[in-house]
Order: structure tokens, then C-alpha cells, then sequence
């Protein structure tokens, strides 16, 4: 292609754009803050109160206010050094005013101000200064108070001082951009979660969060545990309501030049673990190699202590990694410096020099402790060697299940209703309940892309029960089959037949029993399917609002009184009454109904169902179907509020 030729392409230099400052960040915020959903805008406080904790690593701060302020507004206080006001050389401006507005800058470089720090990139402050309609920054250095004013990233006044004072520190106060951001409400728990999580992993520092909204109760929540990681172990234990195995949380830890690892770890006689993983403070929820070394090491000490005392015996094959740890609720948090993590939203570590001082401490102090506490050692085995017969238990009907669908014409269930296009992008499977309402959804169906499968009756628990269990169990095992992509270890995401997965139930309390079932089993056996997102929820219409000729469904009550209303005050719809119909189940409503309501994607409204936090996730589905009452009481009271409010 010639000059010339390539000029009339409609492709010029000036269409190459260079964006300036903080234009980037506006420009895609996702590359900066994962989403700019729910998870993006809570994460504009993480970063905030991040730089706080960098101060506290240093040793420097001992209290973090967050407060949760009308409008919207976040404010957050620390007790640290303040961020410096001279001038930064290079820049010509205050200090200040570059970490705000310059990307990459900061005190988390080279031999900057902080040797650990969870601000690999640097870019925190000012992507946060960059995504808020305004922010203001105060800085106390022990004589003089400095504060500066941004709007969406851009200083609008100097640096001034505006006081005296003999206190240190920082105090961030900013307004999420609405321009940017879907919503702009913060979730007081979820705040909560993610900052007692840090006092968890600060032992002696306090976090303190006050929601100071119209209609809460301005209560300040003091975070503050002294115990550290163990503590964070005992308090998602007694959250969930688990029966612990041992009393004493097994502690461990260890140095390294810099680098320093604590891992807290306690056993339980749930049959899923729970594994969190930190570094320098951030949770690394897609593991590295602190997480690697930890799993590497506690395999190795269970099977060559277990083979040592003879809890193995010679004839039998190892434990696996999924053996020693079912019933294990672990936190594993290491700090170093030049943390390398993948990406600005740091899901995983990448350091491999820390795997070894993980690897090491785990190995030699676990071993010894199984030596110093030898009943506590005796009760961790069985449970781990009853794992290894239900997995081998679970292999052998898996081998047995397969050899029955090869034997079989068709392996796919014999209920299923599939649909034409063998291509899995495009495709949807709707699991319903009830065979009337599966009879419905296959005449109301589009056969090119929506498969259906009737389920009847309410399937195992799988909270309670191991893997072997799900094979040859008769509501399960049509699941698994009809998906494809297989369950547990073999699961494979790309034989995964269907990229929707939906669950249909009615809405009513055993409809309601029946979703947390599925979901249950879903986030247990078949994770990967939450994690990407490919599990929903249909939501049916409760009503059915007719005035003349005029229809209309209404999804909550709030929503049929909103339509009551506007059929009240519609002069041509006087003259009729409006007739009321509540769907007790999916069964009463015919194809078509089904198919406008609930099945064309034009018109239906569906959940889709995301994993969230890790912990919080597993401890809802402990408590909500786990074998203790009292948490689930108390939960169903905490939350009842979200049921009778629910609205689409």
C-alpha cells in the first residue's frame, strides 16, 4: 500500500490520541479500578485508606477514620506522617498536589518513603482525585494544617495553609463522579468487611467506620484486634457457626530479610475449606506464590508426618491437596517489598522468592506443632484420611457413572428439552422447577438458542454431604450431564455447553429453598461457573395487572402499586376495573405468558450471580445450610428487611 493510498483509509496521525494527565483514567476507568460498578466504587475507598495503611506498616499510624458521609461523600483520616508539602523537584509543584494529579507517583518507588506498600503502581490517589466530581485533601505536618481542592482530577486552588496544629496526618474527603459510576451508593457492609479485614491483618492498629447517612444509626464500628491473623481465623469460624476441631488456632510465622510471613489456620468439621491469602495487606483472590507455597508445604507436612507416625499406611497412596484441606479455615498474609502483582487491581502475586519462606515456615513449624500436640494432630488426620476415602469413594462412581452413559443411546438426561444451536456462545439452558412449569418453558421457548431441563423435588444439600455423594444422586446428576463441563477437580469450563445457565423457580419459600440449593452446589462443585459468570436467575412476575385491554406484570409489590396508580390516573382506563392476578407458581402461567415474562430476552429481567468477597460468600452459604440453627436465625432476621424491599 502506498502513501497515498494509505491516507485515504479514513486512518490519520492526528487520530492517534495522547491523552494528557488524568484524561486516561477518565477515559477507561475499568483498566484502573476493575469496574465501574459497585466493586470499582467501593474500590475508590480501598485506595484511599491503602495509602493510610502503607503509613501504618512504616509504623507510623495507629487510627484510621472512615466516615460514610450525607450525600454520598467519603471521608477518611489517618494519624500518619501527612503526605509531604514541599515541593517535589522534578515537578516544581507541592508533593501534594502530585501524588493527586500525576499518575505513578509517590513514595512506593525505588528508596521512596515506604519499603512495604500495597500501592505497587502508585497510581491510587490520583485515579481516585481523577474519578470524583470534587475531592479535598488536608495535610497536618505538626505545625501547620495545608488543604487543596480537585475537581475531576484537576487542582481548581493552590495549596494554603488554613490553620496551626501540633497533630500529624492526612484527611481525604471526595464525591464519586455519578458521570462515571453506575450508582454512587456505598454499601456499608461491605466496607466494613473489607476494612476490619485490614485491622485483622495490622494487629494493634484501629480502624474506626461511622455511617453518618440520613436513617443510620451514626454508630462508629472500632475495628481494632490485637490478636491479628488468628484472630481474623476465630472470627470467620464463629461467624459462620462452625464447630471447630481444635480450640488453639495454629499460628505460624516467620522473617526473611524484609519480607515477612504470618499464617493463622484452625480445622473444622465442614467439608469445604476456606483459604484467604494476602500480601502487603491486599487480598489476593486469584492466589500467587504465597498461596502455592503455603498448599505445597502443607501437603508435604501432612503426608510425610502421617506417614512417619503410621496414620498412612504403607499400602496406601498419598493425601491429596484437597485432603488435608477440607475443614480448613486458613489466612495466609505476607509482606515484602516490590511486590509485583498482576495488575492495578493486584489479584495475584507474583514475587517467587516469597514461595520459599512460605514453603519453609509452613513445612518446619506445622511438623513440629503435629509433634508438640499430638491429640490435635490424631483428630486433623482422620478427618483428612476420611477425605481420602470419600474422593477415592467419589472416583469410583464417577468411573461408574461413565461407564453407564457409554452404555446408554443418548448420555444427555432424558428430560432435557435441547436446543438447536450447538454453539455454546449462543446458548441458554433454563433448570425449572416442577414438570407443569418445565411443560410451559418447552412450549414457550426459542428451540434455536434455550434448552430446558425440569427438575422435581428438592435435591441433596451438598453443604452436608462430600463429592461421592453428588454422583448417582437422581436431581444432581441431570445437571451435570446437561452442562457437560464436568464437576470438582475435572471440572473443564471449555465443554461447558450452555454460556447461560438459569435457574427458574417460583417465589415462593420452597422456590426460594430450591435456588439456594442449586447455588449452593454451583459455588461448591462447580465454581468456576459463578466466578464467570455464568449462573442467573429468572425472575417471574408476581402479578398480572389487567385494566380493558391494557396488561401489565409487576415484579414486586412496589412496583403493582406503581402501576395501580398509573392505571388509576389514565382518563381512557376509567371506565374499566383493574383485575389482580398473583402467580402462586410458574405452573399457572401458559407459553406465551412464560416466554414474554420470563423467557425472551427483549423483555425479562434475570440476577446474575457473582461471587463477591470469598469469605463473606462461603460464610452465607455455612450458615444458611449448615447444620446450626442460631446463625441462620439471626441472619434471616438481620436480612429480612432485603425481602420485603426487594425491587427490580
Amino acid at each position: 500500500m502506498s502513501v497515498e493510498q494509505h491516507k485515504d483509509n479514513g486512518y490519520e496521525a492526528e487520530q492517534i490520541q495522547v491523552l494528557e494527565g488524568l484524561e486516561a483514567v477518565r477515559k477507561r476507568p475499568g483498566m484502573y479500578i476493575g469496574s465501574t460498578g459497585p466493586k470499582g466504587l467501593h474500590h475508590l475507598v480501598y485506595e484511599i485508606v491503602d495509602n493510610a495503611i502503607d503509613e501504618a506498616i512504616a509504623g507510623y499510624c495507629s487510627e484510621i477514620d472512615v466516615e460514610i458521609l450525607e450525600g454520598e461523600q467519603i471521608r477518611v483520616r489517618d494519624n500518619g506522617r501527612g503526605i509531604p508539602v514541599g515541593i517535589q523537584p522534578k515537578m516544581g509543584i507541592p508533593a501534594v498536589t502530585v501524588v493527586f494529579t500525576v499518575l505513578h507517583a509517590g513514595g512506593k518507588f525505588g528508596n521512596g518513603g515506604y519499603k512495604i506498600s500495597s500501592g505497587l503502581h502508585g497510581v491510587g490517589a490520583s485515579v481516585v482525585n481523577a474519578l470524583s466530581t470534587w475531592l479535598e485533601v488536608e495535610v497536618r505536618d505538626g505545625e501547620k494544617i495545608y488543604k487543596q481542592r480537585f475537581e475531576r482530577g484537576k487542582a481548581v486552588t493552590e495549596l494554603e495553609i488554613i490553620g496551626e496544629t501540633k497533630e500529624t496526618g492526612t484527611m481525604v474527603t471526595f464525591l464519586a463522579d455519578p458521570t462515571v459510576f453506575e450508582e454512587t451508593v456505598y454499601d456499608f457492609e461491605t466496607l466494613q468487611t473489607r476494612l476490619r479485614e485490614q485491622a485483622f491483618l495490622n494487629a494493634g492498629v484501629c480502624i474506626n467506620l461511622t455511617d453518618l447517612r440520613k436513617g443510620k444509626d451514626h454508630t462508629t464500628h472500632r475495628m481494632h484486634y490485637e490478636g491479628g491473623v488468628a484472630s481474623f481465623v476465630e472470627f470467620i469460624n464463629k461467624r459462620k457457626g462452625a464447630e471447630v476441631l481444635h480450640d488453639q488456632v495454629i499460628f505460624l510465622s516467620a522473617a526473611e530479610g524484609s519480607s515477612t510471613a504470618e499464617i493463622a489456620m484452625q480445622y473444622t468439621d465442614s467439608y469445604n475449606e476456606l483459604l484467604l491469602s494476602f500480601a502487603n495487606c491486599v487480598h489476593t483472590v486469584e492466589g500467587g506464590t504465597h498461596e502455592m507455597g503455603f498448599k505445597n508445604a502443607l501437603t508435604r507436612a501432612f503426608n510425610d508426618f502421617g506417614r512417619k507416625k503410621g496414620y498412612i499406611k504403607e499400602n496406601m497412596k498419598n493425601l491429596s491437596g484437597e485432603d488435608v484441606r477440607e475443614g480448613l479455615t486458613a489466612v495466609v498474609s505476607v509482606k515484602l517489598e516490590d511486590a509485583q502483582f498482576e495488575g492495578q487491581v493486584k489479584a495475584k502475586l507474583g514475587n517467587t522468592e516469597i514461595r520459599g519462606l512460605v514453603e519453609n515456615l509452613v513445612y518446619a513449624k506445622l511438623s513440629d506443632f503435629f509433634e508438640e500436640n499430638p491429640t490435635i494432630a490424631r483428630g486433623i488426620f482422620e478427618k483428612a484420611l476420611g477425605a481420602a476415602r470419600a474422593r477415592e469413594a467419589a472416583r469410583k462412581a464417577r468411573e461408574m457413572t461413565r461407564r453407564k452413559s457409554a452404555l446408554e443411546t443418548a448420555a444427555l438426561p432424558g428430560k432435557l428439552a435441547d436446543c438447536s444451536d450447538r454453539d455454546s456462545a449462543n446458548t441458554e439452558i433454563y433448570i425449572v422447577e416442577g414438570d407443569s412449569a418445565g411443560g410451559s418453558a418447552k412450549e414457550g421457548r426459542d428451540r434455536r438458542f434455550q434448552a430446558i431441563l425440569p427438575l422435581w423435588g428438592k435435591m441433596l444439600n451438598v453443604e452436608k454431604a462430600r463429592l461421592d455423594r453428588v454422583y448417582g444422586n437422581d436431581k444432581l446428576m441431570p445437571v451435570v450431564t446437561a452442562l457437560g463441563c464436568g464437576i470438582g477437580e475435572e471440572l473443564d469450563l471449555s465443554k461447558l455447553r450452555y454460556d447461560r445457565i438459569i435457574i427458574m423457580a417460583d417465589a415462593d419459600v420452597d422456590g426460594s429453598h430450591i435456588r439456594t440449593l442449586l447455588l449452593t452446589f454451583f459455588y461448591r462443585y462447580m465454581r468456576p461457573l459463578v466466578e464467570e459468570g455464568h449462573i442467573y436467575i429468572a425472575q417471574p412476575p408476581l402479578f398480572k395487572l389487567t385494566r380493558g385491554k391494557k396488561v401489565r406484570y409487576a415484579y414486586t409489590d412496589k412496583q403493582r402499586d406503581e402501576i395501580m396508580y398509573e392505571y388509576d390516573h389514565d382518563p381512557e382506563l376509567s371506565r374499566y376495573k383493574t383485575e389482580i392476578q398473583r402467580y402462586k407458581g410458574l405452573g399457572e402461567m401458559d407459553p406465551h405468558q412464560l416466554w414474554e415474562t420470563t423467557m425472551d430476552p427483549a423483555t425479562r429481567v434475570m440476577l446474575r450471580v457473582e461471587p463477591g468477597d470469598a469469605q463473606r460468600a462461603d460464610e452465607t452459604f455455612t450458615i444458611l445450610m449448615g447444620d446450626k440453627v442460631g446463625p441462620r436465625k439471626e441472619f434471616i432476621e438481620q436480612n429480612a428487611e432485603f425481602v420485603q424491599n426487594l425491587d427490580i
